[in-house]
C-alpha cells in the first residue's frame, strides 16, 4: 500500500516551487551520501538511537558514512525535510544500498537476521 502524498494538482501553483525547494540543500546532501556509500545512518546528537546504529554497524564491521543534524534543541526545520523528503518518523534514519531500511531498532534486526550481510554482498 503506497503512503499517502498531496497529489501536485492538489498545491497552488503559487506555492509549488516552495514546496517543491524547501530545505533542499539538506536533502541533497544526504542524497549524495546515500549514492556514494553503501551505508549511510543519518542522525541528531542527544539521541541515543543513532548512537546505538553506529555501534551495531561497527560491530558488524560494516563501514558507514554518518551525518549529523543539530540536536533536540536545534536543527528541527532541517530535519523536518528530511522526514518528509523519507516519510520515516524518526531518527537514525538508515540507507543501505540506496534504500532506506529504517531505524536502530530496524537495523538490529537486519543485522540479527543476516539480512544487511545479504543486502552488502
Amino acid at each position: 500500500m503506497p503512503r499517502p502524498i498531496l497529489d501536485e494538482s492538489r498545491i497552488h501553483p503559487a506555492i509549488r516551487d516552495k514546496v517543491a525547494t524547501h530545505q533542499q540543500d539538506i536533502v541533497n546532501e544526504v542524497q549524495a551520501a546515500v549514492a556514494a556509500n553503501a551505508v549511510v545512518v543519518v542522525g541528531m546528537s542527544q539521541n541515543p538511537m543513532p548512537r546505538k546504529a553506529r555501534r551495531l554497524l561497527d560491530a558488524a564491521n560494516v563501514p558507514y558514512r554518518y551525518l549529523e543534524y543539530g540536536s533536540y534543541l536545534n536543527n528541527w526545520r532541517k530535519r523536518n525535510a528530511l522526514k518528509l523528503w523519507t516519510g520515516w518518523p524518526t531518527f537514525p534514519m538508515v540507507f543501505v544500498k540506496g534504500t532506506l531500511v529504517g531505524g536502530a531498532v530496524d537495523l538490529e534486526k537486519l543485522v540479527a537476521s543476516g539480512e544487511l550481510a545479504t543486502m552488502l554482498a
